[in-house]
């Protein structure tokens, strides 16, 4: 009676124990099979260096007006009276990234036009008068080199939201010549920004882009006045961490007043590209 007892209490201890561990293996198991898989982690944001050349086909918006010798000039445009058709311009940017928050970067964008056209109506340009019904070859070049730092606040590995800072050298030129003027005027300043930008990978290959910038000069001196606000909005694909397919629209519009010489700017369409890191 006794042996049986001993052999009655040790099944049943058993029992109980391996009761007890199925009871504590179970909820382990059930955590296990219906956890939640890791987040794939984004592709293209392992990089040191980048750099991204584009083509942008902005629509033709604009106005220019030059003063000389007191005489005031005429808002003179872009489409009515000079005839600028819509165009493809090449665009390129860089950036280096020393730490995973931070970016140092670069951006190159030039644009011209050029046409022949009889004028509708006159108009006066650098202190000159341009007669109607006289033909007139334009030119007109807008260049912008840009250098900022971003910092990137709040960073994930599938997105980020950061700060722009940035200055960006704006060069406007204008040459209108006739068979009896020929004129031309230049203006160029620095205007410095401020900007919010963002990414967001709703796939590990494919990131959404934001970027919003710009900046108004204080109204201290009259002589003196610019703005200049930029909205990008674009989408990557990234083959891999290394080359990007990119694609979006972008605008920009500056206004730039230096004593009595005016440029009032807009141009804004879809561009495309490609980037290379490493």
């Amino acid at each position: 009676m006794r042996i049986r007892t001993q052999r009655f209490s040790w099944r049943r201890g058993s029992t109980i124990a391996l009761l007890a561990a199925a009871a504590i293996a179970t909820p382990a198991l059930a955590h296990a099979q219906y956890e939640n898989p890791p987040v794939a982690a984004a592709v293209g944001e392992k990089y040191h260096v980048e750099a991204m050349f584009s083509f942008w086909r902005p629509s033709v918006q604009g106005i220019i007006s030059s003063e000389q010798f007191g005489i005031p000039g005429d808002d003179v445009d872009f489409v009515r009276d000079l005839a600028f058709e819509q165009q493809r311009f090449g665009d390129m940017r860089f950036v280096l990234r020393p730490g995973k928050k931070h970016r140092f970067r670069f951006q190159y964008t030039p644009i011209s036009y050029t046409a022949e056209t009889n004028l509708r109506r006159p108009i006066v340009f650098n202190g000159q008068r341009y007669d109607i019904a006289l033909p007139v070859a334009s030119e007109f070049e807008w260049k912008v080199w840009r250098i900022g730092y971003e910092f990137d606040a709040f960073y994930t590995s599938r997105g980020f939201v950061g700060i722009l800072f940035d200055v960006r050298q704006t060069r406007m030129t204008a040459h209108l010549a006739s068979p009896i003027v020929d004129e031309f005027t230049t203006a160029s300043a620095p205007l410095p920004a401020l900007g919010v930008v963002g990414r967001a990978y709703p796939l590990p290959n494919l990131a959404i882009n934001f970027e919003v910038s710009g900046f108004r000069l204080p109204d201290v001196d009259p002589d003196y006045v610019g703005s200049y606000y930029e909205w990008d909005i674009h989408g990557t694909f990234n083959v891999n961490e290394n080359l990007g397919l990119t694609g979006g629209w972008r605008r920009t519009t500056t206004y730039l007043g230096i004593k009595n010489d005016i440029g009032d700017l807009k141009f804004q369409g879809i561009w495309f590209g490609a980037a290379v890191r490493y």
